[in-house]
C-alpha cells in the first residue's frame, strides 16, 4: 500500500510538473485572435491595417441607411427617427435627435465629437509608434502620409462642425490632464492645412484610384478646406448674425486678417491640383450621338475614371446580411430604391433639388410655366434624367410579383382616380399593393450612384462613393476666382463642367449674378455627394433653405370605377397625367441660427471645464 501510494506520489508530481509547463506555454502564446501591440508595431503589413482603420473612421459610411442628404434640402429619410426634429434646429447639449443614433446612422454618426477625438487618438498612436519602427523607408513614409491626412480629414471636419476645438497631438493616458482649451478657429485651420502639406509631401501621385490616399487626395483636400475656411461663415465681415453677443468669436472664425488673401489661398490650392496634369472630367467633351445622361450614370456606377481623386469602395465581402447590412451601411439600392422593386424607398430627393435642374436649353424650369408644369419630365437636363427617377421612366425588370402587375417595369409614384375617389395607387406609393409599409413621400427616387445591373433584394452592388472628384475641384476653383473678381476666369471653369453635362456656356454674368449661378451650378452637379450640407452652412443660407419643403402629386383620372390595373393593357395611361407641386407631408423644417454649429454634449463639458460651449446652447 505505501509502495502503492509512493507511485501515486511521484507520477502526480510528474503531471503537475508538465502542467505547470503546459500552462506556461500557453500563456505566452500570442492571442490567436487579435495582434500584440509589439506585433503590430513590428510589421508593416499589420501597420497599414491600423492606418486602414483610421481611414474608416475619417469617412464614415457615406451609403448608410441615412445620409447627409437627409439633413439638408436634397432629400427626405422616410422613417424619420427624428431627423425632422434635427431638421427644425432642435439639437441641444443633451442630444443631436437623429443625428446621433449611431447604430442607425454609421455615416452621420461619425460626424461627431467622441468618435471623431477617438479617431484622432488612433493617429496621435500612430504617430508615437511609428518613430521606432524598422523596414523599408519608403513604405514607412508612405504610412506617415495616410496618417498624416487621416488626421487632417478628422481635424477638418471637427471644425466644420464645432468651429475651433483642442488640437492634441499626443495619445493621452490616464495620469493625462485632459482639461485643455479651444484653439481659435485660425488655428485649427492652419493646422489642417499644414498637415495636408506634410501628408502631400510624403505621398505618391502614382496611386491607382483604388481608394488610397494619393498626394491629389491631400492637395484637393486643402483646397477644399481652405475654401471653407474663407466663405462668409467665418470671415468676420459677414457673419455677425453668429457672433453677435459670443465672447469667443475667435472660436467661430477669423477675426481679422485679409479676407482677400484668404480667398487667394484657396484659388490657388485647388489650381495646384489642377496643374497636376492627373485629373479630368469624365467624357468632358460629349460627342454629338452620345447619350449624356449615360455618361453620368456611367460616371457614377464605374469603379473608377480620370476624375477620381479620392474613392471609399465597398464590396459584398465587407458587410453583413440582413439587419447587419443596413446596421453597418453598404446597400445603397436597397435603402434608397422604389418599393415597388422590394426597395426601402428611404433618401428620396425632395422637389427642392429636382427643381433645381435646368431645362435642355439652360433656362430655369418653373411650375409657374404651364409648359413645364404640363410635364416636369420634358426637356430636362441630363444630370437630371441621370440623378431622378421620376413618374413613368423605365428602370429596372420588376420582381417576378411586381411584373404581373407592371409588366412595364415603369416608375409608379401616382394615383387613379374617379369621381374625385382614388381608386388605383401605383406600385412606388406607399399604397401600392408590393410594399404598402416602405416607400417615399416625395414621389421621386435616387437614381444617382444605384446600380440597374443587380437587384438589391439579393446583392449589394460594388460601387464607390467619390468623396473627391475633379468636378468638385474645379468648382472650387471657379468659386474663389468670383470672391476675387476674376470673372472671365469662373465662367471659363463652370463653363467646364457645363460643358460635360450638355448645358449651353454662361455668358456675360458677373458679381452677385455669377456667385448665384456658380452656386447652383455646385448644387446640381455635386447633389447628393455629401456637399450641400456644408455649403448651405458655410454660406450663411440656413434660414432660406430650412422650411417646408416640397414634393410633386401625379394623379390620372380614369373612365370608370374599377380599373384592372395603374396603367392600360398597352402600357398607356389612363388619362393625361396632371401633375402638381406640394408640401412634402411632416416635413416643415425651420433654422436657428445656433444650427450653423454644434453644440459640444454636455459630458463633454463636464470632462473638460476648459471648453468653451457655441452660442445658442
Amino acid at each position: 500500500m505505501k509502495k502503492t501510494f509512493k507511485i501515486l506520489m511521484i507520477v502526480s508530481v510528474i503531471l503537475s510538473l508538465f502542467s505547470c509547463t503546459k500552462q506556461q506555454d500557453f500563456l505566452n502564446k500570442q492571442p490567436l485572435g487579435d495582434y500584440s501591440e509589439t506585433a503590430v508595431w513590428s510589421d508593416p503589413a499589420l501597420i497599414q491595417t491600423f492606418v486602414n482603420s483610421t481611414y474608416r473612421n475619417a469617412l464614415g459610411l457615406p451609403f448608410s441607411i441615412e445620409r447627409l442628404s437627409d439633413y439638408c434640402d436634397e432629400t427626405l429619410f422616410t422613417p424619420d427617427w427624428d431627423v425632422t426634429n434635427f431638421n427644425k434646429s432642435l439639437i441641444t447639449s443633451d442630444g443631436l435627435l437623429g443625428w446621433e443614433v449611431s447604430w442607425a446612422t454609421p455615416h452621420t454618426g461619425h460626424f461627431r465629437w467622441q468618435p471623431l477625438y477617438a479617431n484622432i487618438r488612433r493617429t496621435n498612436i500612430f504617430f508615437s509608434k511609428i518613430k521606432t519602427v524598422k523596414g523599408d523607408p519608403a513604405v514607412i513614409t508612405d504610412l506617415k502620409g495616410q496618417a498624416y491626412f487621416t488626421r487632417a480629414w478628422t481635424y477638418f471636419y471637427l471644425t466644420a462642425l464645432y468651429g475651433g476645438v483642442p488640437i492634441i497631438t499626443k495619445a493621452y493616458t490616464l495620469t493625462d490632464n485632459f482639461e485643455v482649451p479651444r484653439n481659435s478657429f485660425e488655428d485649427c485651420i492652419n493646422f489642417v492645412v499644414g498637415q495636408l502639406d506634410s501628408a502631400a509631401m510624403y505621398l505618391s501621385d502614382t496611386y491607382p484610384t483604388d481608394g488610397h490616399i494619393s498626394k491629389g487626395a491631400a492637395l484637393a483636400t486643402k483646397a477644399r478646406v481652405l475654401l471653407y475656411a474663407a466663405s462668409d461663415l467665418h470671415n468676420p465681415a459677414k457673419n455677425s448674425s453668429v457672433t453677435t453677443g459670443f465672447s469667443n468669436p475667435e472660436l467661430l472664425g477669423y477675426t481679422g486678417g485679409d479676407a482677400t488673401a484668404r480667398w487667394t489661398a484657396a484659388k490657388n490650392a485647388a489650381k495646384a491640383v489642377i496643374d497636376l496634369g492627373k485629373y479630368s472630367l469624365y467624357k468632358a467633351t460629349p460627342a454629338a450621338s452620345d447619350s449624356v445622361a449615360q455618361n453620368f450614370v456611367e460616371l457614377f456606377t464605374s469603379k473608377g475614371t480620370s476624375e477620381d481623386i479620392l474613392l471609399q469602395f465597398f464590396t459584398p465581402k465587407t458587410v453583413e446580411d440582413e439587419w447587419g447590412g443596413w446596421e453597418n451601411g453598404y446597400n445603397p439600392g436597397l435603402y434608397c430604391g422604389p418599393n415597388g422593386y422590394h426597395n426601402w424607398g428611404n433618401n428620396t430627393p425632395l422637389g427642392d433639388i429636382v427643381d433645381e435642374y435646368e431645362m435642355k436649353d439652360g433656362s430655369k424650369f418653373s411650375w409657374t410655366n404651364l409648359v413645364h408644369k404640363a410635364n416636369p419630365f420634358v426637356n430636362r437636363e441630363a444630370r437630371f434624367y441621370a440623378s431622378i427617377l421620376y413618374e413613368g421612366v423605365p428602370w429596372r425588370v420588376r420582381p417576378s410579383d411586381a411584373l404581373t402587375i407592371d409588366p412595364f417595369s415603369r416608375i409608379q409614384v401616382g394615383y387613379v382616380y374617379n369621381a374625385g375617389a382614388m381608386i388605383k395607387a401605383g406600385l412606388d406609393t406607399r399604397s401600392g399593393p408590393i410594399e404598402d409599409w416602405n416607400g417615399g413621400k416625395t414621389g421621386y427616387y435616387l437614381r444617382k450612384y444605384v446600380d440597374p445591373s443587380v437587384d438589391p433584394q439579393y446583392v449589394k452592388q460594388e460601387v464607390p462613393f467619390k468623396h473627391i472628384r475633379y468636378g468638385e475641384v474645379l468648382l472650387n476653383y471657379a468659386e474663389a476666382c468670383i470672391e476675387l473678381s476674376q470673372d472671365a476666369e469662373a465662367l471659363t471653369y463652370i463653363n467646364l463642367i457645363r460643358k460635360r453635362a450638355g448645358q449651353p456656356n454662361l455668358v456675360g454674368l458677373t458679381g452677385d449674378a455669377l456667385r448665384q449661378a456658380c452656386r447652383h451650378e455646385r448644387r446640381v452637379e455635386l447633389a447628393f455627394e455629401d456637399h450641400r450640407f456644408w455649403d448651405v452652412r458655410r454660406w450663411l443660407i440656413g434660414e432660406s433653405t430650412y422650411k417646408q419643403t416640397s414634393s410633386i402629386d401625379v394623379s390620372y383620372t380614369a373612365p370608370t370605377a374599377t380599373v384592372a390595373a395603374y396603367r392600360k393593357p398597352d402600357g398607356s395611361t389612363w388619362s393625361v397625367p396632371v401633375f402638381a407641386k406640394k408640401d412634402t407631408p411632416g416635413d416643415a423644417r425651420a433654422w436657428d441660427k445656433k444650427s450653423y454649429f454644434f453644440p459640444i454634449m454636455r459630458d463633454e463639458m463636464n470632462k473638460n471645464i476648459k471648453l468653451v460651449q457655441n452660442p445658442g446652447y
